[in-house]
């Protein structure tokens, strides 16, 4: 098991981010604080590494432990996440054993406390048989096993995609983004809605003009027509006062 919280985190934190970047990836198993035996038959000969991927091995198979002679795979890599009460073991018998036994193609290992090892992170690269010691890139350790870099980022191993440029998020990292990204489109939707309750009210006001000119107009056309059928009577009204006093006129005239 994890020695101290801080490696317990740095295990499950790096089991986690790993399961995710392999997500879609059949054929891509990752691992940790699992027994893994190598020598079939001899149930002493198991080691358990705090992290491991073994790629071309199902991740979908249910296992509670690793066979190596089943899986027709060792570890590609592993992640030691260690401490001075496991110096001993982690840089000189897993060394070895993940060396000479296991064919480990890459080994890291982290001291988080940053108890003993300077730097306290290190990688190794088997070449030819031998653990070459992994150079570090713009201050992190590349991986070829996971096309990804690893960092030191003080009592925290990072993974860091050299495409994006970015640290892999965890989990928490995850929800807090999501978190976020529910928030903002709940802020560009309602100002969405701002927006469009705005257009709508403005659309009602240039309604409620036009409603209201053409009231006016049509008020003006009837009271013009009043007018003019006033004007109309008045001038038919005039017209027969007219003629009654020019017939009144000729009758005085011919009396």
């Amino acid at each position: 098991m994890a020695e101290t919280p801080i490696h317990r985190k740095n295990l499950l934190l790096t089991i986690d981010v790993l399961e995710d970047w392999f997500a879609a990836e059949a054929q891509v198993y990752v691992s940790g604080n699992m027994f893994v035996y190598y020598v079939q038959g001899d149930k002493w000969k198991h080691v358990s590494p705090d992290v491991f991927v073994a790629r071309g091995v199902p991740k979908d198979k249910p296992r509670d432990y690793y066979l190596v002679w089943e899986e027709g795979a060792s570890p590609d890599l592993v992640i030691e996440f260690t401490s001075k009460s496991t110096r001993e073991e982690d840089v000189d018998q897993k060394l070895a054993l993940y060396r000479d036994v296991l064919k480990v193609s890459e080994f890291f290992l982290f001291d988080p406390h940053r108890e003993y090892l300077d730097p306290p992170l290190q990688g190794h690269r088997l070449r030819e048989g031998r653990y070459e010691q992994v150079s570090p890139l713009a201050g992190r350790l590349p991986s070829e096993v996971l096309g990804l870099h690893l960092e030191d980022d003080g009592d925290e191993l990072r993974l860091y995609d050299p495409v994006t440029r970015r640290w892999l998020p965890t989990p928490k990292e995850d929800a807090a983004a999501a978190k976020a990204g529910a928030a903002q489109a709940w802020r560009r939707a309602d100002e969405q809605q701002r927006r469009a309750d705005e257009q709508q009210r403005r659309a009602d006001e240039q309604q409620r003009r036009a409603d209201e000119q053409q009231a006016r107009a049509q008020a003006e056309r009837k009271i013009a027509e009043a007018e003019r059928k006033c004007a109309e009577e008045r001038q038919v009204e005039i017209e027969r006062l007219h003629r009654e006093l020019e017939a009144l006129r000729r009758q005085q005239s011919g009396g």
